[in-house]
């Protein structure tokens, strides 16, 4: 595995600094039951990190005394961290909205037989990853049988409710880009999306999110072996718009590892570019129980470029 971080180091990337916190984003483990080429958290099933039972008591304690009002659990595949359910379902008795960053295929794991049903009766979000919307594509990213097996799980939670209007259950897409270019504009390629997957498959989402591939560890370990890691920073760049400052995910969010350990955003997460607190080398979320993180700086590198080239890239897709 490459490392990414000393060509991002040197950076003209402007500074910028929060605004109120609304959303909590953990990452519970880097276990998951695939190996996806873009994935930035080079997770897969030989990973072992898993946020532990106490961590996972000391990120409510924070949720309960933030007045956050989204959870939004990744990894991985997150629902194979043993205190997932914990997680959701404590939060929910505490009226915070709960995503679930699904890759679809767990859904056919032995021993989550009954997990759609769970995300249901808890009206989790699904945001699930569904790289494209043809089965060469999907497999070639994600590896073989993967499409099919997400068919099935979004026909599944389209079964329980997901994606109607006015069920509450709302089901989102995620499309990443092939390989080291910019992601199409969100609104046209969700139609496409939509008329796929609908006229073939019978399956109705809420909408799609657009997120453009970082150029941090596994993807960006690809880039630098292709040779093409500069090339695609000078086209994250070039394609830079300030006006996709004001958006980026970093002003209201922030990041948790599965050690309990706050960052900026998932992607400084992956970098070990940790939260700037009180001159701390790094924060955990306890000492965060009644901070305001209202105006603190926020950690930016070259990659950062990532979330504001073209119409934007955030984990709630494209900012534009």
């Amino acid at each position: 595995m490459h490392a990414t971080l000393p060509r991002l180091q040197t950076s003209d990337f402007p500074a910028i600094r929060r605004r109120r916190l609304e959303t909590l984003q953990i990452n519970v483990g880097y276990r998951c039951n695939q190996s996806c080429l873009h994935c930035h958290v080079n997770a897969g099933p030989t990973r072992t990190e898993e946020m532990d039972r106490r961590t996972a008591l000391e990120v409510l304690a924070f949720i309960e005394s933030s007045g956050i009002k989204t959870l939004d659990i990744t990894g991985g595949a997150p629902e194979l961290n043993p205190h997932f359910r914990l997680l959701v379902t404590s939060a929910r008795e505490l009226g915070v909205h709960v995503m679930d960053r699904c890759n679809l295929t767990i859904l056919e794991q032995p021993g989550h037989d009954d997990l759609a049903q769970f995300l249901a009766d808890h009206q989790v979000e699904i945001v699930a990853s569904l790289p494209c919307y043809l089965e060469t594509n999907v497999d070639a990213q994600r590896g073989k049988g993967v499409f099919d097996a997400s068919i099935r799980g979004l026909q599944l939670f389209n079964r329980l409710g997901y994606g109607t209007p006015g069920s509450g259950l709302k089901l989102s897409l995620v499309y990443n880009p092939q390989g080291a270019v910019l992601p199409p504009a969100q609104g046209q390629l969700e139609q496409d999306y939509r008329r796929h997957l609908g006229d073939r498959f019978g399956i109705v989402f809420d909408q799609l999110y657009v997120i453009t591939n970082m150029p941090v560890k596994r993807f960006g370990s690809m880039l630098i072996s292709k040779g093409q890691f500069e090339q695609y920073m000078d086209l994250l760049k070039n394609a830079y718009l300030p006006e996709n400052l004001d958006s980026v995910m970093c002003r209201s969010l922030v990041s948790v590892d599965w050690r309990g350990f706050v960052y900026d955003c998932d992607f400084n997460q992956m970098l070990e570019l940790p939260l700037y607190w009180k001159n701390r080398p790094r924060t955990h979320i306890k000492e965060l129980i009644g901070a305001d993180l209202n105006d603190n700086p926020i950690s930016v590198k070259d990659h950062c470029y990532g979330c504001t080239a073209g119409q934007g890239s955030s984990c709630g897709g494209a900012l534009a």
